[in-house]
């Protein structure tokens, strides 16, 4: 038991067990063991945490902006702080690299809470001029917000959607994916320990009928998931049962643009990035690469010299580069992509296999693979496949690549390369995509809100639009002259 906690739950400003409930263990996914075993929440462990929830809520609304984000900023820096002891739990629970977590996850919540802490006092509604009367607007919190975490990112995203939460005066309760369940326990640590009152930001755990009954539950006013479009598709559709509010951040098949004029060096750095961090399972990764004719060859060749000297080993080892897949079910979801690429004619011009390493035989890696000759039709480039696997098609023309960049159920996400800014504007503002990126990929600051059209999701993370989406809007009228009525 190398990671495990104190509980499974933390409600109330405490933690608390129930072993009635269902058994989770939670593997590491470098070698399959077991590092720590905790337990899905019970309906009693759901109804406490809901009426702690509740209960804290009133009264935290009711402090002054500035009071709630003094908090927040606290525990930005405590986070901040315990970066490396929280990056190496993180790295243990997701296989992700530790010179990626060091850098990415903790660090990526702290900025959320250091963000909405410092806006949170200016973040108003309006007054409004009707002649001899006027109106204002007053921004309200919801009250209870369930939040449901994806296990790729899971401390960045308790972070992203409990900051916002909080700072509109919110309480959360956050489900954690079954996958990876210890880093918001230890962000619940932290809160507390920052002066957080009891109540307001409470974990439980469990699988998908635990945050089923989250989402049903009658305190809950709002329900924020991170995960893919089909689960997205059934919590809207629960949360809308229901008249709550909802974001949805969910999966993408993303187009990179790459054109004749990009800086080669720079391009391939992002197309990188964008297939191969965290190994792949980004759901905003740009996995349709679309590359010019004029600097097709060129920009293959640098992509598969420098692909071929990623690094594959010890997540825990600063000089890995690329950990596991989160587990074996997902490994094997990836080589069945990979195994459909081939068939499907699509050439594998680099990786493709699953290693095996010397004292990492029980874990879930692929290979960083790159697939040439793509078409639109192939499976490859129509699926999510959340694992290192990128697709090259290639284009000749303007028009031609925004429609089939365009020809997909998703948006979350674009990119473009090239020198000619006119043009990169140009075509970013016609790809049917919420967050998109000129000359660089994959970047998702605090600042930015963050999140898709079409089937990737609704609402948005991150910014004062997340603000907006913890929050409802109250119109007051208010007359100063005398009430004219015809009776």
């Amino acid at each position: 038991m190398r990671a495990q906690p104190k509980a499974s739950h933390f409600i109330n400003g405490e933690f608390v067990e129930d072993t009635s409930g269902r058994p989770l263990d939670v593997l590491y996914p470098a070698t399959g063991e077991v590092i720590a075993r905790l337990h899905g929440a019970t309906p009693a462990i759901i109804k406490q945490a809901a009426q702690a929830a509740a209960a804290a809520q009133g009264a935290w609304a009711a402090l002054k902006p500035v009071e709630r984000g003094r908090i927040l900023r606290r525990a930005a820096d405590l986070l901040r702080a315990r970066n490396a002891e929280v990056a190496r739990l993180e790295t243990l629970d997701t296989g992700k690299a530790i010179q990626e977590t060091l850098v990415a996850d903790p660090a990526s919540a702290a900025d959320a809470l250091e963000y909405y802490g410092g806006v949170i006092s200016g973040f108003n509604g309006e007054m409004i001029e009707l002649g001899g009367a006027y109106a204002y607007t007053r921004r309200e919190a919801l009250g209870v917000c369930v939040g449901i975490g994806a296990w790729n990112y899971p401390i960045q995203g308790a972070g992203w959607k409990s900051a916002p939460a909080l700072a509109m005066g919110n309480a959360m309760i956050f489900k954690p994916s079954e996958n990876t369940p210890l880093s918001t326990l230890a962000l619940a640590e932290i809160y507390k320990e920052a002066g957080l009152p009891d109540g307001l930001f409470n974990v439980v755990q469990g699988f998908g009928d635990v945050g089923a009954a989250l989402v049903d539950h009658p305190l809950v006013a709002k329900v924020s998931l991170t995960g893919s479009v089909p689960t997205g598709k059934k919590v809207l559709a629960q949360a809308g049962s229901h008249m709550k509010h909802a974001t949805m951040e969910l999966g993408g098949k993303s187009p990179l643009i790459v054109f004749d004029d990009a800086d080669v060096e720079d391009a391939v750095g992002g197309a990188m990035l964008g297939n191969f961090y965290s190994t792949g399972q980004v759901c905003s990764n740009g996995t349709r690469v679309f590359l010019q004719s004029g600097i097709r060859q060129r920009f293959l060749d640098r992509l598969i010299e420098r692909t071929r000297a990623i690094r594959l080993g010890d997540p825990l080892d600063p000089a890995t580069h690329l950990g596991p897949l989160i587990n074996n079910a997902q490994r094997d979801k990836v080589m069945s992509y990979i195994d459909k690429g081939k068939a499907e004619g699509a050439r594998l011009s680099c990786g493709g296999g699953q290693p095996k390493l010397q004292g990492f035989e029980g874990g879930a890696y692929v290979e960083p693979t790159i697939f040439t000759d793509v078409t639109d039709d192939m499976t490859i480039a129509r699926e999510e496949i959340f694992g290192p696997v990128m697709a090259v098609l290639d284009f000749a023309e303007e028009d031609e690549v925004i429609r089939r960049a365009n020809d997909t159920e998703f948006g979350l996400s674009a990119g473009v390369f090239t020198r000619d800014l006119a043009r990169a504007h140009r075509v970013i503002s016609q790809i049917k995509a919420g967050s998109c990126w000129i000359n660089t990929y994959n970047l998702a600051p605090a600042e930015v809100p963050f999140g898709g059209f079409k089937q990737s999701g609704v609402g948005r993370e991150n910014g004062l639009a997340a603000l907006s989406h913890y929050s409802q809007i109250k119109s007051v009228y208010v007359e100063t002259g005398k009430v004219e009525s015809p009776y």
